[in-house]
């Protein structure tokens, strides 16, 4: 949808419908006891691939290859997931399902979002115009930082990146797993993420973890022209949620409707 220069864009966006849903998976049938050989078995298959380290190159080029076989094309999205270990952004008692294709609890309610998803989403910002032609993401804004995990991929990315979380201590955490790695041109804010952040507007690329009714006025106001936005939107007819990107011409927006997904709630304000 383009929007003539001088008008307002109108949101929340109006979206058609995307596919329908896939049927759920068939549940395996419970046994009292299993046998001790297939115990251990089972066993093995939840522990570290092939006797590896979680913090192994390895253990992450398994799973970027996994992604790339499931439709990952960039080659530097690619490196920057081969690089990023997921394992230090979850619990201990997660950590041996880092590196799954899953979401994972990270407390107050939200979660790690899926490896394909969160590929995919940074993927989208990477073809983005600017993106193109600057060979990364620029100046970049992510709209909930839950554990960090999304933001140091962007770092690798981007010329600055600058992440806000409204939940003290999902943003006390982040810090924490952050830290070691020495991201020099990373920023944490703790705040009001629909409001985005001025001081550093415009940016290049803006992209949301979590999905409302509508897309907030400030995130358009402070996406540059030539930028381009993803995040999750709610369906109105259907309530469901797909992937919208938003990309800001001379003119005005335009945005284009991908798969479906599902994310926390956008909420406003702060809290503890």
């Amino acid at each position: 949808m383009n929007d003539p220069a001088g008008k307002a864009p109108r949101f929340p966006l109006r979206l058609d419908q995307v596919g329908g849903q896939a049927p759920a998976p068939r549940k395996e049938l419970l046994r009292p006891q299993a046998p001790l050989q297939q115990a251990h078995a089972d066993a093995a298959r939840r522990a570290a691939p092939s006797g590896l380290g979680l913090d192994s190159a390895d253990v992450r080029r398994r799973m970027v290859q996994r992604l790339q076989a499931q439709g990952l094309q960039h080659e530097a999205v690619a490196a920057a997931l081969a690089e990023v270990p997921r394992h230090a952004f979850v619990d201990a008692a997660l950590a041996t399902q880092a590196y799954e294709d899953t979401s994972l609890p990270i407390g107050l309610g939200q979660t790690i979002s899926k490896p394909s998803v969160v590929a995919r989403m940074i993927e989208l910002l990477m073809h983005g115009a600017r993106a193109r032609a600057a060979s990364g993401l620029g100046r970049t804004l992510e709209i909930g930082t839950g554990c960090g995990y999304q933001a140091a991929l962007l770092a690798r990315l981007s010329r600055q990146v600058l992440s806000i979380e409204r939940l003290k201590p999902l943003h006390d955490k982040a810090r924490e797993n952050i830290a070691p790695l020495r991201i020099a041109n990373l920023r944490l804010v703790y705040g009001d993420g629909m409001r985005g952040h001025p001081p550093n507007a415009p940016y290049d690329s803006i992209i949301a973890a979590a999905g409302g009714e509508a897309l907030p006025p400030a995130w358009l106001e402070q996406l540059a022209v030539g930028g381009r936005l993803v995040a999750p939107l709610q369906e109105p007819r259907t309530n469901r949620q797909v992937l919208v990107v938003v990309d800001r011409h001379e003119a005005g927006y335009e945005h284009s409707v991908h798969e479906a997904v599902k994310f926390v709630p956008l909420k406003s304000g702060l809290g503890g």
